[in-house]
């Protein structure tokens, strides 16, 4: 009976709990592990393969994770039934398949893009579209915003910028897997490519801005019930105020950009699609402005190649109450 009190005591409750913590910790560890030796992996196997063969292999994934596992059918099914409403259910199904496509395919290039594009060949595979209307505010003399989305291969967009001699800071969030974080930074950095967390970045990203450096975001990121909410493929969405915000309240040009892929695997159009400079332009001066702005250019975009959109994330979430929602979006129709 002494033995079991001994055991019950405060002390003895708080060294199994460290115990529990330190044992929790280690099979993370073990787990994380284990999930990025699979990943690099992979990456080697992709490494190995031509261009076709890729193809070929994410032709045959987006078959499996389409037909057989289905995986978020139901989200991506809703997405596009309000965005592409015009479609047919079966133009809607193949746009599905094709995402999934071209998610792999984005995977592949990510992995053979240091091996096979640099500062030598980058035209071999790069199209600049609107050259002089992208080059201009890269090289003036001020801080600027580059905003894109979950569209095309939006991670070549900063390793591209970087073979061009423009380096950026881009926002993004921590990978929770801190080995798997650190192989995706080697690639974002290898051409100059900063990345600064999406926690605390306030301080940071203002010092870059007065820097007069480039400021890169995902414009489609969703906002929170709090964020400017504007009208996005005909239906409410959230985005972040603080976009708009570091343009309009540092003089700072904001462009928007993409780099979209053409039919073969690494060739891309990096297209410069709009450019709002508060200094010129005062026909935009608030925050829901600005956002509607950049929004209808990532719509149009969208538009032309509508399977290269990551239809798969709740982009429209809305917490808010079902009559509030109703009444906003009623608003939002009648500012477009």
């Amino acid at each position: 009976m002494e033995h079991a009190a001994e055991q019950s005591t405060p002390d003895s409750q708080s060294k199994y709990a460290n115990t529990a913590k330190l044992a929790n910790r280690i099979c993370i560890e073990i787990r994380d592990f284990a999930v990025y030796l699979v990943v690099r992996t992979i990456i080697c196997i992709i490494q190995s393969l031509t261009p076709r063969a890729c193809e070929r292999l994410s032709d045959g994934l987006a078959w499996f994770f389409d037909d057989v596992l289905k995986i978020r059918q139901s989200v991506v099914d809703d997405n596009l039934k309000h965005a592409l409403p015009d479609r047919t259910a079966e133009e809607r199904s193949t746009i599905r398949r094709n995402m999934w496509r071209h998610l792999f395919r984005m995977i592949c290039e990510i992995a053979l893009a240091p091996r096979k594009i640099h500062e030598s060949n980058w035209r071999d595979y790069v199209t600049i579209e609107g050259r002089r209307q992208l080059v201009k505010p890269f090289l003036d003399d001020r801080p600027l915003v580059a905003v894109t989305a979950h569209f095309g291969n939006f991670e070549m967009c900063g390793y591209i910028s970087g073979l061009l001699g423009f380096p950026t800071y881009t926002i993004a969030r921590t990978l929770d897997n801190r080995h798997l974080h650190k192989f995706l930074m080697q690639f974002r950095g290898a051409t100059g490519q900063f990345v600064i967390p999406t926690k605390g970045t306030g301080e940071l990203a203002q010092s870059i801005i007065k820097s007069k450096e480039t400021l890169a975001l995902l414009g489609d990121h969703f906002g929170g019930k709090k964020g400017c909410w504007v009208e996005f493929f005909n239906r409410p969405a959230s985005c972040h105020k603080a976009i708009a915000v570091f343009s309009l309240a540092n003089d700072a040009p904001l462009v928007v950009l993409y780099a979209n892929r053409r039919e073969r695997l690494l060739h891309f159009n990096l297209n410069c699609v709009g450019v709002f400079d508060p200094v010129i332009d005062d026909t935009i001066s608030t925050i829901p402005d600005l956002t509607r702005w950049y929004n209808e250019h990532i719509e149009n975009g969208v538009r032309k190649a509508p399977d290269q959109y990551w239809w798969l994330h709740r982009r429209w979430k809305d917490p808010r109450k079902k009559k509030a929602t109703m009444k906003l979006t009623a608003k939002l129709r009648d500012a477009a």
